[in-house]
């Protein structure tokens, strides 16, 4: 049976997931922004489910709807100018959707926990660490002041943080990145949420610091079963994390699957381009790397057909005409391409040589066979 919080608010991960739902279920979601400029199709048909104690990776390119489509389901869109055209968003079998402000603010932090994208500025530099982290556990726990500022000690001794009893009472100003992006990643798991949405906490930190907080996720969840929604631009980011990825390209997913799928299965050329430009763990100084030409598409006029077909060196006639279909394997796989189970075309895919670490980069040269209509 659900509790309830110290101030009278269902505690939602206190009940239990209803038969036949999953943790989280996002379906066709449709969140567009409505500008001076036209219509932004920002997320434009996102789907997929997560269940407790696993990892969804959510990647792609700056601009492909990532952060807006888990903003929206935190509730954190500003409505207008943001507007939700379509869809659901059920978390343990309720609508989020049809959640009050107020309801959704004790669901935030408690039950969904977000850590946001730059710590520079998610900090409020005015306040000390100490209470920053305490804000939470005396909303959603009913915590009083001193027993908010143990458990802040205790969360920042957890989170690696070398004399938590004297930085807690220090500002933001006087810790570094990778200990501020530690310091949101502590406030986040304050509560002990359901779900941690950790929107590309590794973005401006150096590879060793990068390495120790996708560790230091991993051993949070071991301890806590809950699940994680990793965004980032990088593949080889959730290469050994995620147990699905979801691939987006201009506001809808173009690829989902497991990440052996993902990784040595893949179906789509924009899937391909990401791991082709994942650098070799032995980098050949004089090799270039292999990078996406072109630009993302505007999400205000998305092109006729298929929304990567401008860059895509493989489009023919029909992909850019004719918008694709999801084709779906029996594992669930699936992807938005004509030709994603054409045996030709899977020939282009990248050779992964079945270790991630190991990733084939370049563009086959019989590429411009299958683009003119025969095969490789």
């Amino acid at each position: 049976m659900a509790k309830k919080n110290n101030n009278g608010y269902v505690d939602l991960k206190t009940k239990p997931v209803p038969e036949g739902h999953h943790l989280l279920e996002v379906d066709n979601l449709k969140m567009y922004f409505h500008t001076q400029d036209g219509v932004v199709h920002a997320v434009d048909g996102v789907s997929y489910t997560l269940d407790r104690g696993e990892t969804l990776g959510v990647v792609g390119e700056s601009g492909s709807g990532k952060s807006v489509t888990h903003m929206t389901i935190m509730g954190l869109i500003d409505m207008p100018p943001g507007k939700i055209e379509d869809g659901d968003i059920l978390y343990r079998g309720e609508s989020l959707l049809e959640k009050s402000e107020e309801e959704m603010r004790h669901i935030r932090g408690n039950d969904i926990a977000m850590i946001f994208q730059d710590p520079m500025t998610s900090l409020n530099p005015v306040y000390k660490i100490g209470r920053q982290l305490g804000e939470g556990l005396r909303l959603h726990r009913g915590y009083t002041k001193q027993q908010a500022q143990e458990r802040a000690i205790e969360l920042l001794r957890l989170v690696g943080i070398p004399n938590p009893e004297k930085r807690v009472n220090e500002y933001p100003h006087q810790f570094s990145g990778g200990m501020r992006q530690r310091v949101m990643i502590a406030m986040a798991l304050a509560c002990d949420p359901d779900i941690l949405i950790a929107d590309e906490p590794t973005t401006a930190l150096d590879v060793t610091i990068q390495a120790q907080i996708i560790e230091l996720m991993q051993e949070m969840q071991q301890k806590n079963g809950n699940a994680i929604i990793m965004i980032t631009h990088d593949l080889g980011v959730v290469a050994d994390m995620a147990d699905k990825i979801m691939v987006m390209y201009a506001g809808r997913p173009v690829e989902f699957g497991t990440a052996d799928e993902i990784f040595y299965e893949s179906r789509h050329p924009y899937t391909w381009g990401l791991i082709r430009s994942i650098p070799e763990q032995a980098v050949d100084e004089k090799k270039p790397l292999t990078p996406i030409h072109g630009n993302p598409p505007s999400l205000v006029n998305l092109p006729k057909g298929c929304p990567f077909a401008p860059r895509c060196p493989y489009a023919v006639d029909v992909c850019h005409e004719q918008a694709p279909e999801y084709i779906t394997t029996e594992t669930g796989h699936y992807s938005a391409c004509h030709f994603a189970d054409d045996p030709a075309f899977l020939k282009f895919a990248p050779d992964t040589s079945r270790s991630r670490g190991k990733i084939a980069t370049g563009t086959p040269d019989t590429i411009e066979a299958f683009s003119k209509g025969g095969e490789a």
